[in-house]
């Protein structure tokens, strides 16, 4: 997700720091976020000569002490795991940046702000995956974000070419709390042998037009960081997000979905 978000932040004229914790994990990040630029270019959504220049607006660096001071926007983008994005969010205030945004799928807001000096910079910029291709982000504001930031963080996502959608902060908030329910209902089909994954999928593309499926979504996304947020969705509201077996037993085996290169579908063309 970072690296579709720098990349889309490059394209608009923002220049842009990727941090990794380490030098290899710096390179890989910058090669990622260079390639959907390539992307973009081989699919004729952005001029060859404006990707050159986009892509000259990311670095990357290790380490958050080595950022720039004073950043316009700070986005965190770490695994769905409170106890990780808390800590990285403390060190990234110290850079005392404009604007401070978590990409939580589903992590409330408030509580991501209890680690906080000044909670009124923070709030939700959820983006949605493939960063380059979704319009949407939802503005998730907690109940210490100040309309500044709020306004801030609008204006901003109207700059980069996106759509905001204003949520309060509540677990899932709006899209991922209803996109998992879908996702975990899809996994409990393929469970129960009511179809396959892609006839599932199927159904949903031609009768509901959905642009694809929960299942190849599910893959897209990851199903690890699904099962993180089905985890957290439960500890908020109970067992109607309980994680199915299946996906517990997908991810004990390594089939995470496209990056792993299996998961509901296979993967190896990627």
């Amino acid at each position: 997700m970072g690296t579709g978000i720098a990349s889309v932040l490059a394209r608009a004229g923002i220049g842009v720091e990727l941090v990794e914790a380490d030098e290899a994990l710096a390179r890989a990040a910058l090669e990622r976020a260079r390639a959907a630029i390539d992307d973009g270019v081989s699919r004729g959504r952005i001029e060859a000569a404006d990707g050159e220049t986009a892509k000259a607006r990311i670095g990357s660096v290790v380490g958050i002490d080595g950022c720039q001071r004073q950043p316009r926007l700070a986005i965190e983008a770490v695994p769905e795991r409170a106890e990780l994005k808390l800590e990285v969010l403390a060190e990234i205030e110290a850079l005392e940046p404009r604007l401070l945004a978590t990409n939580t799928s589903g992590i409330s807001i408030d509580q991501l702000a209890t680690g906080l000096a000044d909670p009124s910079r923070f709030l939700g910029l959820h983006f949605f995956n493939p960063v380059p291709a979704m319009a949407l982000v939802e503005v998730v504001v907690g109940a210490a974000t100040s309309e500044e930031t709020r306004e801030d963080a609008v204006a901003l996502v109207t700059e980069i070419g996106k759509e905001a959608v204003v949520v309060r902060d509540a677990p899932g908030f709006a899209s991922t709390r209803l996109g998992i329910a879908l996702g975990l209902e899809a996994i409990r089909m393929v469970e129960d042998g009511v179809a396959a994954a892609a006839d599932i999928d199927r159904a949903m593309v031609l009768g509901y037009r959905h642009p694809v499926g929960p299942l190849r979504l599910t893959d897209i996304v990851g199903l690890d960081v699904r099962l993180d947020i089905a985890r957290n969705l439960r500890d908020a509201y109970g067992d109607r997000f309980t994680p199915p077996p299946l996906l517990e037993r997908m991810v004990a085996e390594g089939k995470l979905g496209k990056k792993s290169g299996e998961g509901f579908y296979p993967w190896d063309e990627t």
